[in-house]
Order: C-alpha cells, then structure tokens, then sequence
C-alpha cells in the first residue's frame, strides 16, 4: 500500500482549522511541501510542543509527504522566537541526512503568520492569487500535527488522538493528548476550575475559534484548544454577538476610516479583500451582491474585528453575512487577474503578535501550557462522522457490536471527499446517530 492510501485508510486530516482530508491534498504533484509550524493563534502552544516532543517523527512524516509529491523542496515554517526548537529542529535535519532537501526558515512573530496564504508568502514569496489554494504557486502545506500523523499512518496507525491546549483565565494551563470522541465537559475538569458558572469556551484560538453554546459536546480530530474566560471578558462579550446583531451595530456606527483594510492580511498580498467596502454597502443598504463578491475573499481571521476597527465594530461579521447571501444566490467571486504582488504598504503593516494579545486582553493568560500526560478514562466517547470537509463517513458497525481502539468504525462513501474515523478506545457501540457514533468504553 502506498503512503496515499495508508494516510487515507488512517483517517488523517488537518489537524486544525477546517481539516481537510490530507489524502486528497496529497494527490498532486508540487515544487515545495510546506510545514506551517507557526501556531499563530494566541495562549495555543500544540505545535511547538509537538515539534520539541516529536522532531524526528515529523521531520520524516514531512519528508515522506514531500517525496510522495515530488517536492523539490521542503520547509518548515516556524517562529524565530522558539529559538531551542529552531536549533533541534535543524539538528535532526542534519543527523537524518535530509539537509540538502529540507530547512527550517524562521518566521516573525505576526499575526496571522499561520494563515495558509501567508505562510506561503512568507516562505517562498509566491502570491496565492485570490479565491486559490497554494496548489496554485506550487505548494502543499500541512501542519505540525498532520506530518506527525503521516508519519504514524504509515506504520499503519490511524488517528484516534489529538493534541490540544487548555488555556485562558484559568488555574492550570496546559496541553493534552486527547482520545477523539472525548466529551469537552470532562476534559475541562482538567483546569483546575471549582465553579464553572460564570466562564464560557472558545473552541479554539481566540481570534478564529467559535464560542460553545454549552459544554457538551466532544473532542473531534482538529480541535485544537479551549479557552476559558470569564463571561465578562471582552472576547466573550465580542463573541457573543450575532450575525444580526453584528449588522445593525456595523450599520448604524462605520464611519468608513479604512483600518479594517488597511491591516487585512489578504488586502495586503494583493488581493481586492476590501472590509470597508462592505461595510459602506451596509450602510447603504445596496441590494446589488455582485459588487459585493470581494465578501467571499475574506479568510475569517478576525483581525479587522478584533483589532483593526477603533470603534469595535463587525466587519468580519458582515463579510460572513454577505458570503452567506451571495451562497444563497450561487454567486462565486471571479478573479479578474491571475499574478499578485504584495503591496508595498505590507512591511509595515503586520500586526505583532504582542500587540494583538494585549488588544484582546490576554496579556494576563499569556503564558506556558506544558505538555502534560494524562491518561483519560471517559465512560463514553462520541466519535463525529463529520470531522472533517467534505461527505460524513458512513457507519460500518452496529449498535452492540464490540469495538477495539484503532478500529474503522465510519468510511468514506464511494467517489467522495471525505476521511475514515476509528474507534479512539475499545467498548462497545450504544449509539448511532446521524453524525456521530457513541462508543460505551470498557
């Protein structure tokens, strides 16, 4: 079996952000493969661990990946400011022999250094024209985790674990391997916290991570953190407002100074990613959607909402509100050019992540979260049959039937995107539901 179909049969994905199944990135050929170690959202600390913990495993999952696309190049992107990691990542690079195919290129530490079309800038200078994928300029990009689950695949291993950090306003920061399927309720007994009542979650970073409505859902293959924060916190309050809300205070308050585009990350390598514009056609309440087509090239970052706009507005939110009435009518964003060049404001316009992180008022919670062995015994687990883009997994077992750890219990249908999960420990199926498969553990 090649390294495409032991990825594929393993379940891997990205680990993080929308987890897109890897076997289907893989299935290209390109000039470089990249690693996005950047882990640009702030108080996560998975990637850097995991490349501290797993140098070598990585290095060989990236490596394997790369030669499997026939990569001319491969390269790691990492902060420059994790200094010891930079230093070892190299040395394995050296002691594996690999020094001549793979580097470690240092990365400033900005936000959103993480974001796919940044990394891809930062690292090779290449543009991903608008509304692409970096398959475009030659490149594939996977993550620290997904590498590491590469190279696990191949020894025929699925995922049925994932790294997580465990963060925010809390008495015990720290990070986590996690079965998938792991209830969140119980994993947050971990921080430390007696009374829960007064503190809401952010699944994941707290700039892109979404607040949970409750506490009672599950751990699925690309979480990758939880924020706790008091309920009165600013980001629990920013987050709390919804799309309509969003609008009507964006409407009635822009007062069109431009900050939101001046400091986007995507207006900035070129692109027409123009908030303010959208802003001013809710404003004025324009009914045309085709001039608002420039809504669908936003990369949902949040840095104009949670740091660019000076009076505390939505412009994310209403980016989100246009892409979801132009979806409505089937209006795509066509590209009028096909080759990008930076603007020459971009040097000095990149938000420093220090800076980002006392906007938000994390200042206070900025701090390690080791990586910490804990052994988790859940009485149930709830095992997503969508963890991923793309179709849902079909169930292949039934209710009562006995399951070991590492077991296919969902696939793929046929000729369809989409990724295999397995059982993360043995039980015995209780449970199937639409989108998920309940596992009684023991």
């Amino acid at each position: 079996m090649d390294l495409l179909n032991r990825v594929k049969d393993a379940g891997v994905i990205g680990a993080g952000g929308a987890g897109f199944p890897t076997h289907a990135k893989l299935a290209a050929k390109a000039e470089y493969i990249l690693l996005n170690g950047a882990e640009c959202e702030p108080l996560l600390r998975v990637d850097q661990q995991l490349m501290a913990e797993f140098s070598e495993e990585i290095i060989k999952g990236l490596e394997a990946a790369g030669q499997y696309i026939e990569a001319r190049k491969a390269v790691i992107g990492i902060k420059g400011k994790h200094k010891a990691i930079v230093k070892l990542l190299r040395e394995k690079i050296t002691a594996l022999g690999l020094e001549d195919y793979m580097e470690v290129m240092e990365l400033r530490d900005i936000y959103p250094a993480g974001d796919e079309q940044v990394l891809v800038y930062e690292l090779t200078k290449r543009v991903v024209p608008e509304a692409s994928i970096p398959l475009k300029v030659g490149c594939v990009v996977i993550n620290s985790e997904t590498a590491l689950n590469i190279f696990n695949a191949l020894s025929g291993k699925p995922v049925t674990e994932t790294y997580l950090t465990l963060a925010g306003d809390i008495p015990n920061r720290l990070t986590v391997k996690v079965p998938v399927g792991m209830p969140i309720r119980e994993l947050l007994r971990q921080c430390g916290l007696e009374n829960g009542d007064d503190y809401a979650v952010i699944d994941g970073g707290p700039m892109m991570g979404s607040l949970l409505d409750g506490i009672d859902g599950y751990v699925t293959k690309k979480s990758k953190g939880f924020i706790l924060l008091k309920k009165d916190h600013f980001l629990i309050r920013k987050k709390s407002v919804n799309i309509n809300q969003g609008r009507v205070i964006s409407k009635t308050a822009c007062e069109q100074c431009r900050m939101c585009t001046d400091l986007c990350p995507r207006y900035l390598l070129g692109h027409d990613m123009q908030p303010h514009k959208v802003m001013r056609a809710l404003s004025y309440d324009l009914k045309d959607l085709k001039e608002l087509q420039i809504a669908q090239l936003c990369c949902e970052c949040n840095a104009c909402e949670l740091f660019s706009c000076p009076a505390n507005l939505h412009p994310k939110t209403v980016n989100i509100f246009y892409k979801q009435k132009l979806a409505e009518q089937g209006i795509r964003y066509q590209p009028t050019q096909v080759e990008f060049q930076p603007r020459s404001a971009r040097e000095y316009r990149l938000i420093p992540s220090k800076r980002l992180v006392a906007k938000i008022g994390l200042t206070l919670f900025d701090k390690p979260a080791p990586l910490t062995t804990i052994q988790f015994k859940p009485e149930y687990l709830e095992i997503g049959l969508r963890q991923h883009i793309g179709a849902p997994s079909q169930p292949i077992v039934n209710l009562g039937q006995h399951v070991e750890a590492g077991q296919m219990i969902g696939k793929i249908p046929e000729n369809s995107l989409g990724a295999p999960v397995h059982a993360s420990m043995a039980g015995t199926v209780v449970e199937i539901k639409d989108n998920s498969i309940v596992v009684k553990v023991g």
